[in-house]
Formats: structure tokens, C-alpha cells, sequence
């Protein structure tokens, strides 16, 4: 079984207390709120003054890509380099998304003002118009505004909370712990079959922990399995958190994920499909984004362990050949991708782990298990490996 740690137990006034000013429709505090607004109108001003000066309004945004991101091996997180990009007014293949970014920052700069919330569908709309004088519209579909959104983050070093956008809810949770949400009371082990819906926002102003006595976090891949797991009520058998993000888990899960460790002090498990893509998600949650390497710091939790499903567990768990599903040639190129990171480079059980999926020729997903019995996976398989501290690192 999981090591027993040391909690910190948050009691009921303070949690009172930090409930009653966090009624703000789920935003950060007005403290940041004013940092992130003088932010914005710092890149506004910049914009306005060299237009006054007869010089080509621009913006440098810092670039979000794998060339721009290095592993930082104290930490054990990824980070983002120093180079940007310069998005220019005058320049033909860069004047949309220049004023796009514009339009998204004085959106933002109003739900502050207002003191409200909104998704990113709905900054898609209140950003969405047709330029007077043409039929050109400002975005052509959302996914041009969310990329707008994650560049306006970068560029005046801020958060997507922080600009008062969340996105869909996806990730679920259950277990021995009770959390404050916007001044709400909720405890985790009365959640039924449903559970409880992880916010987009997570941050310490909207979400508070008041009681905890979970041993670890289990986080699973998919909804599917942690059905499973709470249906078994293996989070009161094994007193633990249970959580879920729906494959890759979003900012919310994973600040969530964050939170409750550094906080709390509790280790997290994580069990998910032995392929490329479980691999992928496990390195996002120890070590961060590529593509947000910027927010690494609020996210990344380098001491998680990977519990399963492992390319051995074929022979160990002596499962039939109906569970294999086999390689594609986007799967090896993936894994060898993943081989090569960084952070798994001089990890000779990754090394192995990964070797051995590819020279068996096949993935499997953590519900082939069920081919032993319904419950194996949450009454055999978990139990097995927290008792004997069997993980990848």
C-alpha cells in the first residue's frame, strides 16, 4: 500500500473565511485581476505609440513550439525558451492575427472589468463580427481564437484563468476529501455514480481544500475505467482520491492534480493505455506541455508515477490474444519520439518499457483487463502494484 503522508487539513473558519470572498463567478482575485489589466493595456500602449511615432505597430510573442522549449533537469519540468516571434500591423501575413489579438485582449480587459467568466466558445462569439465596410469576419471558426488566446497568455505572461476564460468541463473526481468551490461546500464521497465535475479554474481564490485524509491520488485515463474504480468504491477500500481526465487531461485536471499534491502532500498514481498516446499524456502530467511550456510550473508533477498498464503485463497478467491491438506506423514513430525526449532518455525502465511494446507489435488499453474479470483491474491489478511499489518513474 501507498506510504502514508502528512497532511495539511484546512479548519472550518478559515475555510468559511476563504469561502465568503470567493464568490466572484469563479475568477481569480481583484489583486491579479488589476496585474493582468495593466498587462493588456502595456501591450495596448506599446501598439498605439509606435503608430504615434510613424513606426510599425507590432507585438513580440514568445514562440510556442518544440524549438522553443528546453527541460530543466533540477526542476524536472519543461520550460519555454526566449524566443519570439514579431507579429506585424503592416505585414501582410500577420495583419489578421495581429488584430485578432488585439480584439481578444480588449475582450478580456471587459469580462475583468465586469467581474465575470466566460468559455472559450463564448470568446469566440463576443469576439465574432463582420469588419464594417467588407464581408470579412474577425475569426472564421474558434480554433482560431483559442491559438489567438494562448498567444495573448504568453505574450503579457498570464494565464488563461487570469484573462477569465475557462474551457468545457472534462475530468471527474471522487474520494476522501472536501473542497470549497466558489464558496460551495463539496464533499467528494457523496458525489454518487456522477462524481464531481473538475472546473475549469482551479486556482487557490475559486477552489479550497478544507478536509483531506486520502493516502494518494489514483488518476485514470478514461471516464470508462473510472467508473470501474468508483463503482468498486476503491477510493474508500483504499482511501485515496480517484480522478479522471477523459484521455489527455485539461489545465483543470491538471492544476487540480497540481494542487492537491504540492498542498496536500500526497503522491499521484497514474494508470493508463500501454501505447504512445498513454505514454504522451503520463509525460504532459509529470513534466509539462510542449506547447504550454509556459505554464509548467502551475501543472508539471515530476515526482508522479506511471502504475500501468506496462507491455510485460501481457505475460504477467497471462492475458489472451484478443486484447492486442496492433501498431500502426503512426504509433512507432510516436513511441520513438517519446523514447528520445529528454526527461526519458536516461531512464533505462522507460527504455525497456517502450523497446518491449514496440518489439511485441502491439498496444493494449487498461479495459483489457476486464477480459479477466469486471473488477481485476480495481481489485487485483492496482492493489498488486501499490503493495509492492511496483511503478515507472
Amino acid at each position: 500500500m501507498a506510504k502514508k503522508t502528512t497532511k495539511k487539513k484546512t479548519g472550518k473558519k478559515t475555510a468559511k473565511k476563504k469561502a465568503s470572498s470567493s464568490k466572484r463567478s469563479g475568477a481569480v482575485s481583484k489583486e491579479r485581476d488589476k496585474v493582468t489589466c495593466t498587462k493588456i493595456e502595456a501591450m495596448a500602449t506599446s501598439v498605439a505609440k509606435s503608430s504615434l511615432a510613424m513606426k510599425e505597430p507590432h507585438v513580440e510573442i514568445p514562440i510556442r513550439s518544440v524549438s522553443n522549449m528546453k527541460y530543466n533537469a533540477k526542476k524536472r519540468i519543461l520550460e519555454m525558451g526566449t524566443n519570439t516571434q514579431r507579429r506585424e500591423l503592416f505585414n501582410v501575413g500577420q495583419a489578421r492575427k495581429f488584430m485578432q489579438m488585439l480584439l481578444v485582449g480588449k475582450g478580456c480587459k471587459d469580462l475583468i472589468a465586469a467581474e465575470k467568466t466566460l468559455s472559450l466558445r463564448g470568446m469566440y462569439y463576443m469576439s465574432l463580427h463582420t469588419i464594417e465596410g467588407t464581408t470579412e469576419k474577425t475569426f472564421n471558426e474558434q480554433s482560431e481564437s483559442d491559438g489567438i488566446l494562448e498567444d495573448l497568455e504568453v505574450t503579457i505572461d498570464g494565464l488563461r484563468e487570469e484573462l477569465h476564460v475557462f474551457a468545457k468541463k472534462r475530468g471527474t473526481m471522487v474520494g476522501n476529501i472536501t473542497v470549497v468551490d466558489n464558496g460551495d461546500e463539496i464533499n467528494c464521497r457523496r458525489m454518487g455514480t456522477g462524481g464531481y465535475a473538475i472546473p475549469s479554474i482551479c486556482e487557490p481564490s475559486v477552489i479550497q481544500f478544507k478536509e483531506c485524509t486520502a493516502d494518494f491520488i489514483l488518476h485514470v485515463e478514461k471516464d470508462t475505467v473510472w467508473s470501474r474504480f468508483n463503482e468498486d468504491r476503491f477510493w474508500e477500500t483504499h482511501n485515496c482520491i480517484l480522478t479522471e481526465g477523459s484521455g489527455q487531461p485539461p489545465r483543470g485536471v491538471r492544476r487540480m492534480l497540481h494542487r492537491m499534491h504540492k498542498e496536500l502532500g500526497i503522491p499521484v498514481y497514474c494508470l493508463l493505455d500501454c501505447d504512445p498516446w498513454g505514454h504522451y499524456i503520463y509525460s504532459v502530467i509529470k513534466q509539462g506541455s510542449i506547447n504550454l511550456a509556459f505554464e509548467s510550473q502551475r501543472m508539471a508533477i515530476p515526482d508522479a508515477k506511471f502504475i500501468g498498464i506496462r507491455s510485460e503485463d501481457y505475460d504477467r497478467c497471462k492475458l489472451s490474444n484478443d486484447v492486442k491491438i496492433a501498431l500502426n506506423e503512426r504509433d512507432i514513430t510516436r513511441a520513438k519520439q517519446i523514447m528520445d525526449y529528454p526527461w526519458f532518455a536516461d531512464k533505462k525502465p522507460w527504455k525497456k518499457e517502450i523497446k518491449t511494446m514496440l518489439a511485441n507489435g502491439f498496444k493494449m488499453e487498461v479495459e483489457s483487463l476486464i477480459t479477466k474479470d469486471i473488477s481485476y483491474v480495481s481489485e487485483v491489478y492496482v492493489p498488486e502494484r501499490l503493495a509492492q511499489g511496483d511503478f515507472l518513474d
